[in-house]
């Protein structure tokens, strides 16, 4: 995006803002200010800040210290109501729906439209459904329970929520994780269509290049204090990593067996019985067709398409959570007969989901019993007692290799920023050590460095044996992780990519994604 000068009036501006936690000083003399018709990228590492930022100006959370000013109107303390009255709207990363509704009265909540009898008019209630949805180009069914809808789904619908309305500031947090790229464009074109209307938005990404697509300015943070604010224009890929890191990052790329560190891990090599995964033949009516895949020991394999492409239905048909089909499957040469995620983990497999704070942790329990969950039979002595030196050292073990920021293992879940949720799951599946993990989104929400700890993990776990199915949109990621590549298009695996081939490249998986082949 080229940037443009600040000329319109200041909607937001939040100055000297201080929050101390047990532990953590988690924001230090932050300044904010956001313009009219202006994109502010706000980024940082997980662990930076930015969640108590917005936590405060959505009123969830009163700081120690600092003035926020809406309008040329300033509060010392935001309260949540007030912050809504002044027209700041929010669409967080992980994606809330009142399931049991109807996407037309999830949309509509708290402002149904009555006939004159004073009963909900439903006929206008589906036509203004569809009005809003219209305008952003979506196309869903505003009579179907909002439970039947994805995650990408659900994330657009929020979003257009917010949108209506008499919306001054909307901040959005990493809301283009589970979208496909055409999802994303007609996003941003939605964005750049308001601008001229006065709009102003926070984003929240760790995604820079579309910071650098989408922003004006960006402010950084790091550790809780400002690292800078910058126009977008005056920065580079590099420049902005290393704001946001304190140090230079580079692009991970996959090592050699031969070459890699000192594992992080400490797991048993398994033995060598040939395919670890294979899939024949399977198929269910109108999610996927005729899929054939084998994952050899130690192989880490990219799955990537747009959504709708089956990669999703054939991840919950694996793990359980949906009907599989006809075909077979195999785990180590014997029969997969899994109908559950119970049953699946108990042969084998684990599954790394996309909506991990619904399917992926215990929220209301700590760190420590997330991560030792699926172990405890390996950590307890012949009485079935739990080892608790065992089970610390473990948890602390991956809460420093993650870099999983939280004032200890004993921390509730559910208090952490979203980053370092994720981070714990993964660190439970992890821990487990199964023969096949498929990870969907698994840098989704992410910063930089962790990201990189992910991908040490990944390969940590395919040194020892798991077949890893990797199910991302991120290509750039899949070339640099995967040993191949392969793209599905309308339910069928249509284009494989194999690590060394002048073709695996970023750009040709997304060509290949669309249907170019």
């Amino acid at each position: 995006m080229k940037n443009k000068p600040m000329k319109g009036k200041m909607v937001l501006k939040m100055e000297g803002m201080c929050q101390a936690f047990p532990g953590v000083q988690a924001l230090k003399d932050v300044d904010m200010e956001v313009y009219e018709g202006e994109v502010l990228g706000l980024v940082g590492k997980n662990g930076a800040g930015k969640s108590t930022l917005v936590r405060i100006l959505m009123g969830l959370q009163v700081p120690d210290a600092g003035r926020i000013t809406i309008d040329g109107k300033s509060y010392e303390r935001m309260a949540s109501s007030a912050a809504l009255r002044a027209g700041v709207a929010y669409v967080p990363q992980i994606v809330n729906m009142m399931d049991s509704l109807s996407v037309a009265e999830n949309i509509l909540a708290g402002d149904m439209p009555v006939n004159r009898f004073g009963f909900v008019d439903w006929k206008e209630v589906y036509r203004e459904a569809e009005n809003r949805l219209e305008k952003l180009g979506l196309h869903l069914d505003v009579r179907k329970p909002a439970e039947g809808l994805k995650v990408a789904e659900k994330t657009m619908l929020a979003i257009a929520k917010a949108l209506f309305g008499n919306t001054r500031l909307i901040i959005l947090d990493e809301c283009t994780a589970p979208l496909p790229y055409c999802d994303i464009e007609l996003l941003f074109n939605f964005i750049k269509s308001l601008e001229g209307r006065g709009v102003a938005f926070i984003y929240i990404s760790h995604h820079l290049e579309e910071v650098f697509e989408i922003c004006h300015r960006v402010t950084v943070l790091r550790d809780g204090f400002m690292a800078g604010t910058c126009r977008v224009a005056d920065l580079d890929m590099d420049k902005m990593a290393r704001l946001i890191a304190g140090e230079d990052v580079k692009e991970y790329q996959r090592a050699a067996s031969s070459s890699r560190d000192k594992p992080v891990l400490k797991t048993e090599p398994m033995p060598k019985t040939g395919p670890v995964l294979k899939i024949e033949g399977l198929t269910r009516r109108g999610s996927y067709e005729d899929i054939n895949l084998t994952l050899q020991e130690g192989e880490v394999v990219g799955l990537s398409g747009l959504q709708g492409c089956g990669a999703e239905d054939l991840a919950a048909g694996l793990f359980g959570m949906e009907r599989r089909g006809v075909g077979t499957v195999t785990i180590n040469g014997k029969p997969f007969t899994a109908r559950s995620p119970q049953e699946a983990f108990r042969q084998g497999l684990a599954l790394l989901p996309q909506d991990r704070s619904k399917y992926g942790m215990v929220g209301i329990r700590p760190v420590r019993e997330n991560v030792t969950y699926p172990i405890l039979d390996r950590i307890g002595n012949f009485l079935g007692l739990i080892r608790l030196g065992e089970e610390k050292n473990l948890v602390d073990r991956y809460i420093d290799s993650l870099g999983i920021k939280t004032p200890g293992r004993e921390e509730i879940v559910k208090q952490l920023s979203g980053g370092n949720q994720q981070k714990v799951v993964f660190a439970k599946l992890a821990a487990a050590g199964p023969a096949v993990l498929i990870l969907h989104e698994p840098t989704a929400g992410v910063d930089i460095r962790a990201k990189q700890d992910i991908f040490r993990i990944v390969d940590d776990l395919a040194s020892r044996g798991s077949a890893i199915l990797v199910i991302s949109s991120e290509a750039r990621e899949q070339v640099g992780l995967c040993d191949r590549v392969i793209v599905m298009y309308r339910g069928r695996m249509v284009k494989e990519f194999r690590k060394g081939d002048p073709d695996l490249t970023p750009e040709n998986i997304v060509h290949a994604i669309e249907g170019n082949l």
